[in-house]
């Protein structure tokens, strides 16, 4: 496991200096004025929030990890800033009461087995005019496992999530990983998220595709490794099924139609 997923405090500034540079910006390209109110789903620590409440926006994030929220709650207070933390299921919620003109949702759809009645649920969160800032790894992509989160030199390797699931999983277990990571990995090739498959369940579920925006080199690649953001080539990137392999991040803006 990369140090930075046990550090969690490591993590959360990281994640609040990609969203300065590069989520936000993308965001104020189809909304130029950040609404008053953001939510986001999956909120981990909440460090993709922290510069959205730096701006002065009301931030509200949920996850069903309730360590997470913890941690998030805490990193606020120390740095002084206001968040609302909830850790629950967001479809179990009763205390949402007002609908959001922007909800963030990165790095979570690939791991929603039903992604068309996730998608479709949160439009009651959903303000008029309101629209969803989706990011997440296709599936293909080198570490489109997830794998850089196992404890073993599995974290190291590119592309061996996409073995057939019994020889995955003999690899995985060969390499010492525990059996609640073999599932977790497991579980990630079975909710995966290619390219062709979200434009469709988007699709399907009433919305409209904004804009895409496909990395060859994810923007978060600069916090982690010093890597230069580089956006994947218009050729590479309207050939249906390769684009996976080369995209790290596929950054997406819907609306409801």
């Amino acid at each position: 496991m990369q140090e930075r997923h046990s550090n969690r405090e490591r993590y959360f500034n990281e994640q609040g200096r990609t969203t300065s540079r590069y989520y936000i910006p993308y965001i104020r390209r189809f909304m130029p004025v950040l609404p008053p109110e953001v939510l986001e789903i999956g909120c981990g620590e909440g460090g993709n929030l922290l510069p959205f409440a730096r701006m002065g926006c009301r931030v509200t994030g949920v996850d069903m990890a309730a360590p997470r929220i913890d941690q998030a709650r805490a990193f606020f207070a120390e740095r002084g800033e206001q968040g609302t933390f909830i850790a629950e299921d967001i479809f179990r919620l009763e205390e949402l009461e007002h609908k959001f003109a922007l909800i963030l949702i990165h790095d979570v759809i690939e791991h929603i087995g039903d992604k068309e009645g996730f998608l479709s649920g949160l439009k009651k969160f959903l303000a008029p005019g309101g629209m969803m800032f989706i990011a997440f790894p296709a599936w293909q992509m080198p570490f489109g496992g997830h794998q850089q989160i196992a404890s073993s030199a599995v974290s190291r390797l590119p592309f061996i999530h996409l073995l057939p699931v019994p020889l995955y999983r003999w690899f995985l277990q060969r390499a010492g990983e525990s059996e609640r990571m073999v599932r977790e990995l497991l579980e990630i090739k079975q909710t995966r998220c290619p390219i062709e498959l979200f434009r469709s369940v988007v699709r399907k579920t009433g919305y409209r595709i904004v804009n895409q925006q496909l990395y060859f080199i994810n923007p978060h690649y600069e916090t982690k490794f010093g890597l230069t953001p580089r956006r994947l080539t218009k050729a590479v990137a309207a050939i249906p099924y390769v684009r996976n392999f080369f995209s790290t991040s596929c950054f997406y803006m819907i609306e409801p139609v």
